[in-house]
């Protein structure tokens, strides 16, 4: 059975972006984007929402190319491409940079996979993310948290049918009075 990891930046009111899906406040040290780029990495297939999908795959496809580009974002940008990738939609038709576009069920296509062997998956996006989360199937939480109040705009977290036991298994501070907490589901 594969592992099913959560994880973005957020801010203190647990929101992953700010109304309109500005995500500005979210300013990454280098030290913070090499533990994501560590986290990245290690993961087998991307699960992505429309949404979010659509903001990596309008970048990080020619990321490494980008003037400036840090060698930690050369290296994401190549994991970027090389992972394979799963799109649920229903609004859009074609996905391409190693990515298949799944338009039915989520939540039985997301259980389906996450009980094949292989590498651990990392779902994104916080629509299809809490889809995962109410139905149990979210193994392990990255919780990168900002220093910073939006007051609005998309949680990361969604209502819950019952309660979801965690146990913290690391926490870590970065640079900016960001703080990492990573939990795993008590099952």
């Amino acid at each position: 059975m594969r592992k099913l990891i959560y994880g973005m930046n957020l801010t203190v009111d647990g929101y992953v972006s700010a109304p309109g899906d500005d995500i500005g406040w979210g300013e990454s040290s280098d030290e913070l984007f090499q533990w994501w780029l560590d986290q990245e990495r290690a993961i087998g297939l991307f699960l992505y929402g429309r949404r979010l999908w659509e903001n990596m795959s309008g970048y990080w496809p020619t990321g490494d190319q980008q003037p400036g580009a840090t060698p930690a974002q050369i290296e994401f940008a190549r994991n970027w491409r090389d992972t394979p990738k799963v799109v649920f939609s229903s609004t859009i038709d074609k996905v391409d940079w190693n990515a298949r576009l799944f338009t039915g069920d989520a939540v039985a296509e997301i259980a389906r996979l996450r009980a094949e062997d292989g590498g651990p998956m990392r779902v994104g996006g916080a629509t299809l993310a809490r889809a995962a989360m109410r139905a149990g199937l979210i193994d392990e939480y990255e919780i990168v948290t900002h220093p910073v109040l939006v007051g609005a705009g998309t949680p990361f977290f969604g209502a819950l049918d019952g309660w979801s036991k965690l146990d913290l298994v690391e926490t870590r501070t970065f640079p900016g009075g960001v703080t990492l907490s990573r939990y795993e589901t008590r099952r």
